[in-house]
């Protein structure tokens, strides 16, 4: 296996701009206001459940999986979704989630926000708006300032290192966007630092890998035999892809809230950048040993065709994850693909 090492000095990127306003002392309400509209006393105790509320900002995959472990350990957990669909499926698996606008915020989330401790951002850009969230730059302040929080993170990604030409990268190396998703995510980034910085709030961004889990791999997408999405095609021909397991995304998330951290942004992948052709063929032969009655329906000719496309497309780069090991203290569940992919499939009785 390859690792990552760096033979030279990149210089950071954009300088931020910080307007230097005091935040005000952060209190502990009486009262807290959940998601779901319920306002609830709060007792004086001192104990883990009633010192650690977490909002997610956007209960996608990460974040959901996250909030579950966070319950388990006694935090208090809210987070917002899009859709009523997707509310009321959240909801039926125990999660306390509210309908949110990003574009047109409601004042009453915006004052839920003010009973919580600690802020996930995983709203991605708009295109030709950019963070939806960061248009209501001066309600955000005020209701920070107001508030309870204490630490903050945006999830970003490492798509905007750009083309490096395999090149390893890491969080030093300029950030060179080429497509304009990735040009927003590093404006986005910098607003964001900004702001937490404006009102006396610990931040990070993490530039996370390609994302996978329980339910959404390789093994998944063969197991349902589904047709590849326009962004898998575009991504398979890169002979590079730094990915992550999401468990270890919920690890260094939890180290950051622990650990006072020097700087301000962290890549978080895996030790093993590798080809999707390779993952999926990888993939391909844990369900064939597995279930091998399931992978004849489709002959290997035909389930490997995707992935052998000769086309050479930009943003080829392995990212280094040096200082998310060093000043984050994560050691990696699944510091490869393969080890991943291993336990995903096992944790699988039916693939039917």
């Amino acid at each position: 296996m390859e690792i990552c090492q760096l033979s030279g000095h990149f210089f950071s990127g954009i300088p931020l701009q910080f307007n230097h306003r005091l935040r005000k002392s952060a209190r502990t309400p009486k009262f807290l206001t959940y998601a779901n509209g319920v306002s609830c006393y709060q007792t004086e105790k001192t104990g883990q459940d009633s010192q650690n509320r977490m909002f997610i900002l956007g209960m996608g995959f990460v974040g959901q999986f996250f909030a579950k472990e966070l319950r388990n350990e006694g935090w208090i957990v809210s987070g917002t979704c899009t859709s009523m669909k997707k509310r009321n499926e959240l909801q039926e698996r125990g999660l306390d989630v509210l309908l949110f606008d990003a574009n047109q915020p409601e004042m009453g989330t915006m004052n839920t926000l003010k009973s919580y401790t600690h802020l996930l951002v995983s709203i991605p850009p708009i295109m030709g708006i950019g963070d939806p969230m960061l248009q209501h730059g001066e309600l955000l302040r005020s209701t920070m300032i107001d508030g309870n929080l204490q630490w903050l993170c945006y999830m970003s990604s490492t798509s905007l290192y750009g083309d490096c030409g395999g090149a390893c990268v890491d969080e030093d190396f300029l950030a060179s966007p080429t497509n304009e998703m990735a040009k927003l995510r590093l404006v986005a980034e910098q607003g964001w630092l900004n702001l937490a910085h404006d009102v006396g709030i610990k931040a990070q961004v993490f530039r996370l890998g390609g994302i996978y889990g329980p339910g959404r791999s390789a093994v998944d997408t063969i197991i349902k035999q589904g047709p590849l999405s326009e962004s898998q095609k575009r991504r398979v021909a890169k002979q590079f892809t730094s990915r992550v397991h999401v468990a270890d995304i919920c690890q260094a998330l939890k180290a950051s809230i622990r650990i006072q951290l020097s700087r301000r942004i962290y890549n978080i992948v895996d030790d093993d950048p590798a080809s999707r052709k390779e993952v999926f063929a990888y993939a391909l032969d844990l369900v064939e040993k597995k279930w091998p009655s399931l992978v004849k329906e489709i002959t290997s000719h035909e389930r490997a065709e995707p992935f052998v496309q000769k086309t050479t497309l930009k943003g080829e780069k392995r990212v280094s994850n040096a200082h998310m090991k060093n000043e984050l203290a994560v050691q990696l569940l699944y510091p490869s693909y393969k080890s991943g992919l291993q336990s995903i499939i096992d944790q699988i009785e039916n693939p039917f």
